[in-house]
């Protein structure tokens, strides 16, 4: 089959909800976000970053799209869909104050299968000019299903030309394998050779759980992190197929987290990053959805940030049916503010640890994939 080729460079702004654009009608940068304070604000005076997850998702689709489109009328569209988040990573604060600007591209594809590389840069003035900086990067992994039979269906290729696409094109590639290498890899943790792993994790927990007057006062129960929210999906919330918008998913699952670190930690968290985000299931409008929240481990090498890693689990759940899946997982970093901390002598993270053997397999699991993700961003 023969497949149109598009090249690898095209840039977008972003689609934010009734922007204005500059002054001068050829500048691809919209006015400081300043001027929607109740959607980009947040208390503290920075962005938003649910709200950014929104735009963001927007902007991959929208170029996702852009990349499977073609000058025949008689194509029938693809079905577009958002399979997972694979980095997210906040360089620096964004300010409300100051323009913002996200740019994207395809930097690569597979059969049916499409990654798109965003960067938002935050536009600072300088002592003679204006200074663009990036201050959020992200990977967006889409896949295309033939709309009338929902199979996979075959994506333009593309062609890499500069040495800089060719080195993002290599780079996805090598992080595509690395994905179909984890999902290939289903032998136990026993069968690994970790079960002490497991077991070492285990048997604080048991002391929680049988002996709780002597338990470690610096370490607290997985479950006793945990928060909960529910909702009902509505029209409003929709995507262009009719399914519910992934960036409205990971919005709200990016403010149960912050409030899930923000009530485990006792002060104010700093996003970091968000680790991985898979889309497992689509959700409908109408749409019983509960997101489960929880401190999955906590990371102290860096004495100054220590870090706090939180799952969230998206369910569908239909009480007619007495059913309930999973549609979605999320995995966010934070650390704690500096300010804070300097006005709280008395800080402290606490260890996280389990009292299940499901529990004690999730943290492990999360943790080789983190550190397997470190390792090759090195």
């Amino acid at each position: 089959m023969e497949f149109n080729t598009i090249k690898i460079k095209s840039t977008f702004t972003s689609p934010f909800e009734s922007s204005p654009r500059a002054d001068d009608d050829n500048s691809p940068f919209r006015k400081p976000l300043s001027l929607w304070p109740e959607q980009y604000r947040d208390p503290w005076n920075e962005v938003r970053i649910g709200k950014l997850l929104e735009d963001l998702d927007a902007l991959a689709g929208t170029i996702s799209v852009k990349h499977c489109s073609d000058d025949d009328s008689m194509t029938r569209p693809l079905l577009l869909v958002t399979a997972s988040v694979d980095k997210m990573v906040l360089k620096k604060t964004i300010s409300v104050d100051c323009d913002l600007k996200m740019a994207g591209a395809v930097i690569w594809v597979g059969r049916s299968s499409i990654e798109v590389q965003l960067e938002v840069t935050q536009l600072t003035n300088g002592s003679s000019d204006i200074i663009e900086t990036v201050a959020l990067t992200a990977n967006f992994i889409f896949v295309a299903r033939d709309s009338k039979t929902g199979k996979a269906a075959p994506v333009n290729r593309l062609s890499p030309e500069t040495d800089t696409e060719k080195i993002f094109y290599e780079e996805a590639d090598a992080r595509n394998k690395l994905r179909r290498l984890k999902k290939m890899e289903t032998k136990g943790i026993e069968e690994k050779g970790e079960k002490s792993r497991l077991d070492s994790l285990l048997a604080e927990g048991r002391i929680f759980c049988d002996m709780p007057a002597l338990a470690n006062r610096d370490s607290i129960l997985l479950r006793d992190t945990r928060l909960e929210n529910s909702l009902i999906c509505q029209p409003q919330q929709r995507n262009i197929h009719g399914r519910i918008f992934g960036g409205f998913l990971m919005h709200r699952a990016f403010e149960l987290a912050f409030s899930t670190a923000y009530t485990f930690a006792g002060l104010m968290p700093y996003f970091l990053e968000v680790d991985h985000v898979d889309f497992l299931r689509p959700v409908d409008v109408g749409d019983f959805l509960r997101f489960k929240s929880c401190v999955l481990y906590t990371e102290f090498e860096h004495a100054e940030q220590p870090l706090i890693n939180v799952e969230v689990v998206a369910h569908v759940t239909r009480p007619e049916l007495r059913s309930s899946e999973v549609s979605n997982t999320f995995y966010f970093t934070f650390t704690v503010r500096p300010e804070a901390k300097a006005h709280n002598n008395g800080f402290r993270i606490r260890k996280v640890v389990p009292a299940t053997e499901e529990e004690a397999r999730t943290m492990l699991e999360r943790m080789d994939a983190d550190s397997l993700l470190s390792k090759e961003t090195v």
